[in-house]
């Protein structure tokens, strides 16, 4: 908050950080993906995140797979750009600790299940009384009210109970899952921006902080946009059709001569009409069948045949040099060793290289979205548990030698 900024400014100039959130103090008291990631992405634009972990144990991301050396990977990533110290939030001791970081923080981000907090005395009530400027920003699998609220949540329960996977994957076979925890980084997300509305509101507003309910499954069921909509005034249920839409076609994934897979999406009449002429069947284009999108929709599998058949003799590099001087819109479908190959990802410097205490250097995803005046950068990988503590503190909350060295050995931190 803009009070609390001005409170220290010595210790912020001296941080350093690029970005547009330099000056902004987060303690990130989450585990795992939802929560800690949201803090990720306020530690890539600058933000001054404290990451806070169980003594001894620390965050259970960094015993995830992939290993190397048996050290996580995974962790590498969500625990980039940020200061690591560790306490137990279960101790009366820890408690009065991370009040006393509270105090001084401008966002909290936690991800324990509804009542934890406030059952530690941590909850938001008690934190504002300390600092009413405080945005608490709380992840949970069904959100912190509702007959599920104490539900555990995980984000493939998240991802199933959002309905995406009744419309996802093929008609004949069960409904699918992503391959990655798509609900806890979309909630991550959107926490995040919420929680910078809400520094925003209370710099522009009052002065006053707030609590945010995150859940992991709704800010998915946001995704779906039409279909609430559509059930409400239609009464239509989307069901699994492959890679084909109900409302655009042609729409789908097609394999080449040399067993590739390339991406269409070709709704509009112009997108259709270059398509058919890149192929050299200028006769689709007035076929009754694909005359328009509604025709090509009902007719889908008629059209896809078709254009299977072509895709079929012909190689991915061709067809893609091809459709690049025709302007037609498609793209090849990349795994992780295209991506790393690709000359556009490497323009664009999707993939940079960062400073790692274990492995001297490590590469992971760049900072997104991209500033033009204040962007944001990877300044080093995740580190080892408790890099931190003796900078925070010592350094930082006055304790003495002897009290840091006495709360260390009980295993407050």
């Amino acid at each position: 908050m803009k009070q609390q900024a001005a409170a220290a400014p010595e210790r912020r100039n001296q941080l350093k950080r690029a970005g547009p959130l330099q000056g902004l103090r987060v303690i990130d008291a989450g585990t795992m993906i939802a929560g800690p990631l949201a803090a990720t992405q306020l530690a890539d634009f600058g933000a001054d995140v404290v990451k806070i972990e169980m003594p001894g144990v620390g965050d259970s991301i960094r015993h995830w797979a992939p290993l190397k050396e048996g050290r996580s990977l995974w962790w590498k990533v969500i625990g980039r750009n940020k200061r690591l110290i560790t306490l137990s939030l279960s101790s009366p001791e820890g408690q009065e600790i991370f009040r006393t970081l509270a105090r001084t923080a401008d966002i909290v981000i936690e991800n324990y299940r509804p009542g934890t907090f406030e059952r530690w005395g941590l909850g938001y009530e008690e934190l504002a009384k300390i600092n009413p400027g405080l945005v608490l920003v709380r992840v949970s699998g069904f959100g912190q009210s509702g007959p599920y609220a104490k539900r555990g949540g995980y984000g493939t329960i998240a991802e199933a109970f959002s309905g995406i996977p009744s419309f996802t994957g093929f008609p004949d076979r069960p409904p699918t899952l992503p391959g990655f925890p798509m609900a806890d980084s979309v909630a991550s997300t959107f926490a995040a921006m919420a929680a910078m509305f809400a520094v925003y509101n209370r710099d522009h507003n009052g002065g006053r902080g707030q609590e945010i309910d995150v859940s992991l499954y709704e800010p998915l069921f946001r995704l779906v946009e039409a279909q609430v909509i559509g059930f409400d005034q239609l009464g239509i249920v989307k069901k699994r059709q492959g890679n084909r839409l109900a409302e655009d076609s042609p729409r789908n994934t097609y394999r080449t001569s040399d067993d590739r897979w390339i991406g269409i999406s070709a709704s509009s009449q112009r997108t259709f009409e270059r398509l058919a002429r890149a192929m050299d069947m200028p006769e689709l284009i007035d076929d009754l069948r694909f005359v328009d999108n509604a025709s090509r929709c009902e007719n889908d599998v008629a059209l896809d045949t078709l254009i299977s058949q072509w895709f079929e003799k012909r190689s991915a590099s061709e067809i893609m040099a091809l459709f690049e001087q025709a302007d037609v819109v498609a793209g090849p479908v990349l795994d992780i060793r295209d991506i790393f190959a690709d000359p556009h990802y490497r323009a664009r410097q999707n993939i940079v290289e960062a400073e790692d205490d274990d492995f001297g250097a490590v590469r992971m995803q760049s900072v997104v979205p991209k500033f033009k005046e204040t962007p944001g950068e990877v300044r080093h990988a995740g580190r080892a548990l408790g890099a931190d503590n003796h900078v925070v503190y010592v350094g930082e909350l006055g304790l003495s030698e002897q009290r840091f060295a006495e709360l260390k050995s009980r295993g407050v931190i």
